[in-house]
């Protein structure tokens, strides 16, 4: 095994990192090493060592955990270093793997409630076999809660959980005494798990790390990885990382353990982080269990509206306006079918829209119902209660109400033009007429006219007269997203006349800014705008082929253009980049465009370069003709 200065053909011999008998006595106190890695993860950032030994002595029985002695502290630190590197094969990882395993018999208590150990641990468990993984579950579970309650221990428990999937895949090939499925012994260890958490369900779900363990385990249980960048933030993209399958006897650990969230209901309902348990829950029987969903959801209301509170109106409105309670309602928006929806909108948001909308908290639950709608006729029903308030909405700073109404008129192909038009009053443009020309300047802006172009506010608005003096500084991000649903849109004449008739160096910060430089992905990529509406925009940015080469964003919006130009304007934007060939090429991003359109060809091999990018666009119009089929 390789020690700190031994070479990469040493990794499978436990020669020079084997410790002695000395060592394995956990007697010492664990020294903190220089440059120790920080657990990613805000339970675990801040502690002092006084907090950890003390939080480290908290479990069933009041017992001090082991500690691992300052050499062990070195050994499994090296182990550690030794794990990020190559090997020469996946058979010399498997033989350093097991060897190092042999070491942590013993230690594993110690080694998992250690805060450097514990990262080690992970690492072991991420390769180990069916059988290495199991010799250390087979030790904690002796205590259960110890581990799973301590900031390093549930970190551990979580990885050791979530192997099931790779193991399950794998064949029967290790060296088992039973010669059974590899998973078998495993599951065993997750059911004890269960019957821990299950005897202790509101405490597990109250305890910071406890929960921590409680919404991994549903997840296993189900077969079902949640993807939490998109769960924590309302996101886009996939919700679900992973699916697998699952023994009979998992999901009816799912379902003994879902129906526990019923009890104290109220509890999961309003504490914080017993919340997030019934989160996750919700999200996993969404898709293995839609009854149990459905029935879940209805109890959770139908506790919440016989609440008592003062005032007219649904009791649930109190709960809306709740920090906590509201993301639990969030999530059942998202989960509840069709029916159930309706009638949550009926008996609870209608006619409460435009007061919700105004509240700092409730408003994100606004925008998670509308999100969530999936018919015409309840999306006419909100939108018609809705919409005349977006100009309140808009002075509340609520754009993620706008953008999601925007996002679904283009999704239900509804609404459209009703929308538009209550977007251009709410920015005061919609009259007279020569003021529409005037909306994206100040959809990208979030501007009223009479702010972006400094005039007073009339009872009957006048004409809109071209300002030179007025430029355009910044894009804000909601205005930029809002701009794009709206280039989907079935008719964006409106909006595509306006961002053709704004000014070249307009055009320029746009296309050099973050947030809008995706208005030219959309402007591109929309199936409702013409080639001959695109050009009237573009053609105005040829004269900046340089500053856009040479500006993050920029290179970005003219690699778009390039793609999307036929054999001529590539050769004109060509033409103007090589007068300046030297100098983009020495620009940190000109040098990628120099490359990508392949300039020094051009120059040099100007036959070869035509033929070369003649290929690409057939090759690309083959693509779109594949996808659009």
């Amino acid at each position: 095994m390789v020690g700190a200065g031994c070479g990469r053909e040493d990794r499978g011999n436990t020669k020079g990192m084997t410790m002695g008998t000395d060592q394995k006595k956990l007697t010492g106190k664990k020294r903190p090493q220089q440059g120790e890695r920080k657990r990613a993860s805000s339970s675990q950032e801040g502690d002092t060592p006084k907090r950890q030994k003390t939080e480290a002595k908290k479990g069933p029985h009041d017992s001090p955990l082991p500690r691992l002695d300052p050499k062990s502290v070195g050994y499994f630190r090296r182990v550690g270093e030794t794990l990020q590197q190559d090997f020469e094969s996946e058979d010399d990882r498997a033989l350093f793997v097991r060897n190092v395993f042999n070491e942590v018999k013993g230690n594993e208590l110690a080694l998992a409630t250690d805060m450097s150990g514990s990262i080690v641990l992970q690492k072991l468990l991420s390769a180990a076999a069916s059988s290495q993984l199991c010799q250390v579950l087979d030790v904690l579970s002796k205590s259960w809660q110890l581990v799973c309650w301590h900031r390093s221990g549930a970190h551990v428990i979580q990885t050791a959980l979530l192997q099931y999937e790779r193991l399950q895949s794998q064949k029967a090939t290790e060296d088992e005494d039973d010669g059974g499925d590899p998973c078998s012994s495993l599951e065993d260890l997750i059911l004890s798990l269960c019957l821990e958490v299950k005897d202790k369900f509101l405490p597990y779900n109250q305890n910071t790390h406890g929960s921590f363990i409680v919404r991994t385990l549903l997840q296993v249980l189900s077969g079902t990885i949640l993807n939490q960048e998109t769960t924590k933030k309302g996101g886009q993209g996939s919700a679900v990382m992973s699916e697998f399958e699952v023994p009979p006897s998992f999901l009816q650990q799912l379902q003994e353990m879902s129906s526990l969230f019923r009890g104290p209901i109220g509890v999961f309902a309003t504490d914080k982080l017993a919340s997030l348990g019934m989160q996750t829950a919700l999200k996993v029987l969404q898709r293995k269990s839609p009854s149990t969903c459905t029935a879940l959801c209805d109890d959770v209301i139908s506790f919440l509206s016989s609440r008592n509170v003062s005032g007219d109106g649904s009791a649930l409105l109190v709960f809306l306006k709740d920090e906590t309670s509201s993301r639990l309602l969030e999530k059942i928006l998202e989960v509840s079918k069709k029916k159930q929806l309706r009638r949550l909108f009926n008996a609870h948001f209608q006619g409460q829209l435009q007061a919700l909308s105004a509240h700092p908290i409730a408003n994100y639950t606004v925008q998670r119902l509308i999100r969530a709608i999936q018919t015409k006729k309840l999306f006419s029903s909100l939108f018609e209660e809705l919409s005349p308030a977006m100009e309140d909405v808009l002075a509340k700073g609520h754009m993620g109400i706008i953008t999601t109404m925007a996002e679904t008129c283009k999704r239900l192909e509804s609404h459209q033009k009703e929308f538009v038009t209550h977007v251009m009053e709410a920015f005061h443009c919609a009259s007279p007429a020569s003021r529409r020309v005037t909306c994206v300047p100040l959809l990208l802006t979030l501007l009223t006219y009479e702010t972006y172009y400094k005039t007073e506010e009339e009872e009957e608005p006048s004409e809109h007269k071209d300002n030179p003096d007025i430029k355009l500084q910044s894009i804000n991000y909601h205005g930029s997203i809002l701009l794009q649903h709206l280039l989907h849109f079935e008719d964006p004449t409106i909006v595509v006349h306006s961002l053709a008739s704004m000014t070249e160096a307009d055009l320029h910060t746009v296309a050099c800014s973050q947030a809008g430089s995706h208005i030219f992905d959309a402007l591109l990529s929309s199936t409702t705008i013409t080639d001959k509406q695109r050009k009237k925009v573009l053609r105005k940015l040829r004269g900046h082929c340089m500053e856009l080469a040479c500006n993050k964003y920029g290179s970005r919006v003219l690699d778009r253009v390039w793609n999307a130009s036929s054999m001529g304007v590539k050769e004109e934007i060509a033409q103007k980049l090589v007068e300046r060939l030297r100098e983009l090429q020495n620009d940190p991003n000109g040098h990628h465009i120099a490359r990508n359109f392949a300039l020094t060809h051009f120059v040099k091999r100007r036959k070869d370069w035509q033929e070369h990018q003649q290929a690409e666009n057939k090759r690309r119009k083959m693509f779109a003709d594949i996808l659009e089929n």
